[in-house]
């Protein structure tokens, strides 16, 4: 009888096991994640309800904002639940299916996010450069297409990572040293060339989030450019004033990302559990961080939370 050949068989499921390496710390590090995700949960649903209550941040800014904390709490709650499970009761079996599910959401968080920080970083730059054109260049109608035309690119970049990966066969272990399934973690698991989701991977971030963030530091070159040629220094310190929170959240996240994604292709010599760990706390210290930033740095944004924990939002 002939024997079955392997290279031909997949695995119906995966299983997660965490932080390698860290497994009896697991119950004590969930303490810090679990107050983390609380906090970015509360965070971004109090600011998308703050904003769809309150008429006076009915504005494109605050818009971008609420479009903001939705990526935020789809990049969150997509794989912080499943790393606290893990953390809880041990290593975690997840369907095949139900992994390539949480790359997609996972990739397209993080992307949907980038192309949020670029309109937002455009939203500044008009109400900077351009303020008297401000309320004809982003009305309503304008901002829904730029949220479909983020979604529609977000969408055709992805889609292609869950078929590269839905095509590789897995006939070798299918233990991921991960707390959740990623594109390139899961590709090492095949037992087949993987060389186009190596160069897949890097091409997505290069011609997405590296392509938005040289974006929007040309944008606020642009921002700086104008706010010194303006003639009194009130002036300018209020310029400057209204890009500050968005200044801090664009270091929040590419920062987390960056120093994450070369530390995972080129710091060979770091151990497994320190990759591994940042890996869990990019998708969620933006998350924890963006709606705290905002709400601190962000005058109308104090205004309208003093007017509803003050019971006077009706007077606001």
């Amino acid at each position: 009888m002939a024997v079955p050949n392997n290279t031909m068989f997949s695995h119906l499921s995966f299983v997660l096991v965490g932080i390698p390496g860290l497994e009896p710390w697991h119950p004590w590090i969930s303490i810090p994640f679990a107050l983390m995700y609380t906090v970015a949960v509360l965070g971004n649903c109090g600011l998308l309800l703050l904003i769809a209550t309150q008429r006076r941040l009915h504005e494109p800014m605050f818009i971008f904002l609420s479009m903001l904390a939705v990526a935020d709490l789809l990049l969150s709650t997509t794989t912080v639940p499943n790393t606290l499970a893990i953390f809880w009761f041990g290593p975690k079996d997840i369907s095949f299916s139900a992994c390539l599910s949480q790359v997609f959401f996972l990739y397209f968080g993080v992307t949907v996010e980038s192309a949020i920080l670029l309109a937002m970083g455009f939203d500044r730059y008009v109400a900077v450069c351009d303020p008297l054109r401000y309320t004809i260049m982003l009305t309503n109608e304008k901002i829904r297409k730029i949220a479909t035309a983020v979604v529609l690119r977000t969408f055709c970049v992805i889609v292609p990572v869950v078929f590269l990966l839905k095509r590789l066969p897995f006939c070798a272990s299918n233990v991921i040293p991960h707390s959740y399934c990623d594109h390139i973690g899961v590709a090492r698991m095949a037992c087949a060339d993987i060389s186009i989701d190596i160069w897949y991977g890097l091409a997505v971030p290069i011609g997405t989030i590296i392509l938005d963030f040289v974006l929007i530091a040309v944008s606020y070159v642009l921002i700086l450019r104008a706010v010194f040629k303006l003639p009194t220094k009130d002036a300018r310190h209020k310029s400057l004033g209204t890009c500050g929170s968005h200044v801090c959240i664009i270091l929040v996240f590419y920062v987390s990302v960056f120093f994450t994604a070369l530390t995972h292709r080129f710091g060979y010599n770091i151990p497994k559990h320190v990759h591994i760990l940042l890996a869990d706390l990019y998708v969620l210290i933006p998350s924890v961080l963006n709606p705290i930033v905002y709400g601190m740095k962000t005058k109308q944004l104090r205004e309208q939370m003093v007017c509803v924990l003050s019971r006077k939002a009706r007077w606001c």
